[in-house]
């Protein structure tokens, strides 16, 4: 660690994370002079560390490849792609000291094939040495195992142990295409599904190197960038993409319907002259039909139509519902007398009368016998009843 760094760490002005610009210094070596200076300068470290932050860059250097730099797929015991993809390597593909290679075809190499010669073995030598170089390399800082997520600027990043990518990568080289970034895992790379690296800032696939301490594992659909040099074995599942190398020094490189492309760093030469103005080309095929536009406005009302002959009559309404009760009329007037009835029948005979008064007692009758005691009869002699004088 550089004596700034160590300062850095001393006062916690800087927290040693993937992003942290601070922990990018170059490391220089310091003489025993230079190092009593830094000792004698902590009262003021604070100052010293705000002073070299302008000299804040990558440390991270190329790693040259050799002859492994032509290949594009380089395996140690065989190289293999599935028969239900179409493989597409640009560049060589080679396997040393194993010589098998299946699948290809249906898998297409544009470049040389190499199975187990001269050519490939000595390219599998020159990535030994590439590897080394890469894990020899001191790392500006240490990274989480997942990648995702971030982006970094150039440098030397490590983990002990595994790396990851989920989501986006993003790598700014910061205006210098020859920026190098060089990632270091313990043990695996792997990579999930739909993952990718993106570069931004003039940073170029070839300058992107991923040494791996076992085995590297793209997942389905990655769009990777860089060269994996993976101490075992290289496993590239369908769909994924690489701009950069698959080279495997001890394992098998396994492919499933991807496309794998050399980057082409070559130095850019200087811009020519402008040609002279061609001639303006012939008319192009009329293009297809636009989408519809968007409905326009309603249009103004127009004048009122004629009048239409009456409709047909329609059909009687139901009956409707009873009316209230009425109030009840004035009493009317008295109608004229009628013609006297006939005469009605004889009334049936009344009930018997009471008895009458006893009558007064009458005079003492003459007795018939009378003349029989008086010796003169009665002139009139009476017969039945007696006649009463009152």
């Amino acid at each position: 660690m550089s004596i700034v760094a160590a300062l850095v760490l001393t006062f916690g002005q800087e927290n040693p994370t993937v992003k942290a610009p601070i922990i990018q210094i170059p490391r220089r070596r310091y003489g025993l002079s230079q190092l009593a200076s830094g000792l004698l300068v902590v009262p003021v470290a604070v100052a010293v560390v705000i002073a070299m932050r302008s000299d804040a860059g990558a440390i991270a250097t190329p790693v040259d490849l050799g002859t492994a730099d032509a290949f594009s797929v380089l395996a140690g015991t065989t190289v293999t792609n599935t028969l239900i993809g179409s493989t597409v390597v640009v560049g060589d593909l080679g396997v040393s000291p194993g010589s098998a290679v299946t699948g290809f075809p249906p898998g297409l190499v544009i470049g040389a094939q190499h199975n187990g010669d001269a050519v490939s073995l000595a390219a599998q030598t020159d990535l030994t040495t590439a590897y080394n170089n890469a894990a020899g390399q001191i790392p500006d800082t240490s990274v989480v195992a997942d990648l995702g997520g971030q982006t970094l600027i150039p440098g030397v990043y490590n983990s002990n142990s595994s790396l990851g990518l989920t989501g986006t990568l993003t790598l700014d080289a910061q205006g210098d295409p020859n920026a190098v970034f060089v990632f270091q895992a313990g043990s695996t790379l792997t990579t999930a599904t739909a993952s990718r690296v993106a570069l931004i800032g003039g940073a170029r696939a070839c300058n992107v190197f991923w040494q791996v301490g076992s085995s590297a594992t793209l997942g389905t659909f990655s769009n990777f960038v860089g060269n994996i040099l993976a101490l075992t074995s290289i496993t590239v599942t369908t769909g994924t993409t690489i701009t950069g190398r698959a080279l495997a020094r001890n394992g098998a490189v396994t492919l499933d319907d991807n496309r794998i492309v050399q980057p082409n760093c070559a130095p850019a030469g200087p811009t020519g002259p402008s040609g002279p103005t061609g001639p303006a080309g012939s008319s192009g095929p009329t293009g297809p039909s636009g989408a519809p536009g968007a409905s326009g406005a309603p249009g103004a009302s127009g004048a009122p139509g004629a009048s239409g002959a009456p409709g047909a009559s329609g059909a009687p309404g139901a009956s409707g519902a009873p009316g209230i009760p009425g109030a009840p009329g004035a009493p009317g007037a008295p109608g004229a007398s009628g013609a006297p009835g006939a005469p009605g029948m004889n009334g049936a005979p009344g009930a018997p009368g009471a008895p009458g008064a006893p009558g007064r007692p009458g005079r003492p009758g003459i007795s018939p016998f009378a003349h029989s005691f008086h010796g003169a009869p009665d002139a009139h002699p009476v017969k039945g009843d007696i006649a009463v004088v009152g």
